[in-house]
């Protein structure tokens, strides 16, 4: 009898424990037919980019307003002749129509620019004289003589003559018998040369020629 009631218990305490485990353990998670399902995430809301605004184009300013100098003179613009190509010709044809005997004294005048701009008449000048140095014919005046002589008459050096009278009135203060007297005459852009062989003693032209200048 005691035996039996000590089964019983036995038993009583097992059915208890295991009705424990049983209500300790949790239902399997159920699985769909398509895999494990994901729980879905919240998407957060899209926050708007911020935009920079754009720098504007400034329009380019206008430099400063210059003035020109109105009591300024303008540079005149200077010019560059062939002299020579027009000189030797002349001087060639003059020695040969002169008649002028051998060792006659020349003074060669300073070329007057009668044309309507501006013209290095020096550089003419000196073309002239180079032209007629050893020509055989005419013993020159030089510069350093006619110097001396315009001094004599309260000339200035750079002084020129100017007028057929003065050339003819220094020529004979110098000791000369012929002056030679020359223009450069017309357009400045293109100038004739005229020359002019006169007689000191009585001022009759006895040659005169004219010659193109060509620019250079």
């Amino acid at each position: 009898m005691i035996k039996t009631i000590g089964r019983y218990a036995l038993l009583t305490t097992l059915a208890v424990l295991l009705a424990g485990c049983i209500s300790d353990q949790q239902p399997a998670p159920v699985e769909s037919a398509g895999g494990t399902e994901q729980p879905a995430q919240p998407q957060q809301p899209q926050q708007p980019v911020p935009t920079v605004p754009s720098v504007p184009t400034l329009p380019q300013q206008p430099g400063p307003i210059e003035h020109q100098d109105q009591n300024g003179q303008p540079v005149p613009r200077e010019r560059h002749y062939d002299w020579n190509g027009a000189v030797q010709p002349m001087v060639g044809k003059m020695l040969q129509a002169s008649g002028a005997d051998a060792g006659s004294v020349l003074l060669v005048d300073s070329v007057n620019n009668r044309t309507n701009g501006s013209i290095n008449t020096s550089e003419a000048t000196e073309v002239v004289r180079n032209a007629l140095v050893n020509n055989g014919k005419f013993t020159l005046i030089t510069a350093q003589q006619l110097a001396v002589a315009k001094q004599q008459l309260g000339l200035s050096p750079q002084d020129s003559l100017g007028t057929r009278s003065k050339a003819i009135g220094i020529a004979r203060n110098v000791g000369a018998q012929y002056v030679l007297y020359s223009n450069a005459t017309g357009n400045a852009n293109a100038p004739a040369l005229q020359m002019q062989l006169m007689l000191v003693q009585t001022g009759e032209i006895i040659w005169s020629g004219k010659g193109a200048v060509q620019q250079q």
